[in-house]
């Protein structure tokens, strides 16, 4: 029996729903108090809907349907990055527009928060007969390190079988290793640099940076004659405090870099390329000897790849210079064979080697399933069931609630591959049909998760 289209009859719904909980600015550790909205709009949802809701934490609830049987969930969070640059739509509001649905979060992951909700409903409201228990689990904290989810599993048990709606169709049966690292000098002792700022997320690429110089005339027309040849966009403001230098690059996810520009990147190759180390400070000298843009790690010795994930890849994704602070975060996607410790070791002996000492922000371990386990073999079905396809088995450098799984769990949907949805990046937006072809596969798969497992 297909289920799956029965969510289509609440479209209007849904995306009136979409449009109050898009407004909402929810960046962690930045906004906060917006995140705590958004959580609180979806339990109380929930509620109208009949459903049975709790938050369990200040940055994690649940909805459920079912008391016994198997634990089965579907995980989405309902925090993004900030929206940064060069929308053409307000980022923070759904507009629809050439038959795309556009807005921070629409596809990364509050558009498919709100489907696996009304996926709840859709099952409640038809009145099925639960086999399992089935969860909808909320976090608010998944683009700054997940620890949303490690205070929910501490609370909460881990489900049997469990989906995230947070990355491609088909089915990503393996992650890429997480490193995020910052790296920093005990003091700004750059002679002519007094400032540089860029970047807000470290699991993105940065669109804008800038560079406060205090130069001569002559350092201005070489940095100028500089620029004409880079590949950059460059642009000179002259200040009381000294030359500003402005970079626009292209932002993108930090799981896939060599499709953005980097701003900040571009920039310290710009300023290298004018001054000595002492005049800009050892940071940026060893950014731009280690990492410079590069996406693959050459230069830090971490070039390498595997069969299965792909290769390395390293993303500059904030770096901040003021007053006597110097440091810059780093994020690293490692291949699912390789050992994390040695990227960490060969990553810290060629840092230390240069004077800058090592943190560790974040570490989440490789993710990798069996091919022909349970879980995959029910979400293909599903998916074969909508789309009359069967889904493609891939592996990703992103990072999603699959890595608390241990095992039980792997990402499935929503966006499709030959979709351009701009994730991380200026007009985050999604195909209309395509999501609602998303929402047939979500529904598919819950029903299954409820009544099959």
């Amino acid at each position: 029996m297909k289920f799956g289209n029965t969510i289509l009859k609440y479209k209007e719904e849904i995306v009136r729903d979409l449009n109050t909980l898009l407004s909402l600015e929810s960046v962690d550790k930045i906004k906060d108090e917006e995140c705590a909205k958004a959580l609180a709009f979806m339990l109380k949802r929930a509620e109208d809907f009949g459903l049975k809701s709790e938050q369990i934490t200040e940055r994690s609830g649940h909805v459920t349907l079912g008391e016994n049987g198997r634990d089965c969930a579907v995980l989405s969070h309902l925090d993004v990055v900030p929206a940064g640059n060069n929308w053409s739509v307000n980022p923070y509001a759904l507009t629809e527009r050439d038959g795309r649905y556009f807005g921070r979060g629409i596809i990364d992951d509050k558009g498919a928060s709100m489907v696996s909700l009304y996926c709840l409903r859709a099952l409640k409201e038809a009145g099925v007969t639960p086999k399992n228990r089935l969860r909808v689990i909320y976090g608010t904290a998944e683009e700054t390190g997940m620890t949303d989810m490690d205070g929910y599993f501490a609370k909460q048990p881990l489900p049997d079988l469990a989906f995230t709606p947070d990355s491609d169709y088909g089915i990503c049966y393996a992650e890429k290793g997480i490193l995020h690292l910052e790296i920093a000098t005990p003091t700004n002792e750059a002679k002519v640099l007094s400032q540089f700022h860029s970047g807000k997320a470290i699991n993105a690429v940065p669109d804008l940076a800038y560079v406060m110089l205090d130069s001569s005339g002559y350092d201005e027309q070489t940095l100028m004659r500089l620029a004409d040849a880079s590949e950059g966009s460059f642009e000179f403001n002259y200040t009381i405090d000294g030359l500003m230098i402005i970079s626009r690059g292209k932002a993108a996810h930090a799981c896939e870099p060599q499709k953005g520009k980097n701003a900040a990147s571009m920039l310290i190759d710009l300023i290298t390329h004018a001054y000595d180390v002492e005049d800009i400070g050892t940071l940026c000298s060893f950014i731009d000897y280690a990492v410079n843009n590069e996406t693959n790690g050459r230069s830090l010795g971490l070039k390498m790849s595997d069969a299965v994930s792909g290769e390395l890849t390293v993303n500059l994704g904030i770096v901040h210079i003021e007053d006597n602070t110097a440091s810059a975060q780093l994020d690293i996607r490692y291949p699912v064979t390789v050992n994390g410790d040695y990227v960490l070791r060969q990553f810290r002996t060629v840092a230390e080697r240069s004077g800058l000492s090592v943190k560790v922000l974040h570490r989440e371990p490789p993710l990798f399933a069996e091919k022909d386990s349970e879980l995959i073999t029910l979400l293909s079905d599903a998916y074969q069931s909508v789309t009359g396809e069967a889904p493609q088995l891939y592996a990703t450098g992103g990072g999603t609630y699959a890595r608390k799984l241990q095992g039980r769990g792997v990402a499935f949907g929503p966006a499709f591959k030959d979709d351009k949805v701009n994730m991380h990046q200026a007009d985050e937006s999604v195909d209309c049909e395509k999501f609602w072809t998303h929402a047939q596969i979500c529904l598919e798969a819950m029903y299954k998760l409820l009544t099959e497992a």
